[in-house]
């Protein structure tokens, strides 16, 4: 029998179950909160069929506590998680890494990111990588907002409410001389 080297599980949150799945390269991918447990769940067993849910072990664990500290609102630098980059593309890859290093409580905009990454005038390719995210939110897409303040498209459940939820919870503050998102 060939077992499968990884696995996922489902934990509880401050904004509801959340998901993320492993391997022997790294974290394969998280999910945040559907609808409800069984709908997250649902999520996870199609984007994953090859993989069983299980329990964590300790790397992925110590995971599962950060991310249930960091949406509580407890600061958490989820930078130096293993990410799986197979099938993520390089231009994916450049914006993914972008984010990770923006720090609990701010943001930065997707033409910020674009000039960031040498893509200037690539807002939108910025958005549409961000959009893709296979690992929020690991990597905190959340945390990027469209020109002006606004806070864009979210393509997690609830759109962009769980965007300014997850924001809020982590006391976040506009980029200088932007207008409040709350």
């Amino acid at each position: 029998m060939n077992i499968p080297a990884g696995g996922w599980a489902l934990f509880d949150t401050a904004i509801g179950w959340c998901g993320i799945a492993w391997g022997d390269a790294g974290l394969r991918g998280a999910q945040l909160p559907q609808a409800d447990e069984a709908a997250t769940r649902a999520r996870m067993q199609r984007r994953f069929p090859r993989l069983p849910e299980c329990e964590p072990p300790p790397e992925w664990r110590a995971l599962v506590a950060d991310l249930q500290a960091l949406l509580r609102g407890e600061p958490r630098d989820l930078s130096g998680t293993r990410l799986d980059w197979r099938g993520v593309t390089e231009f994916h890859q450049r914006v993914y890494r972008a984010a990770l290093a923006i720090p609990p409580g701010c943001t930065l905009t997707y033409g910020d990111i674009a000039q960031q990454i040498g893509e200037p005038g690539g807002a939108r390719a910025v958005g549409q990588a961000l959009g893709a995210n296979p690992f929020a939110p690991v990597v905190p897409c959340h945390r990027v907002l469209a020109a002006g303040g606004h806070h864009g498209g979210f393509s997690a459940h609830g759109g962009a409410a769980t965007k300014l939820k997850m924001l809020q919870i982590e006391g976040a503050r506009p980029p200088d001389d932007q207008p409040t998102l709350f």
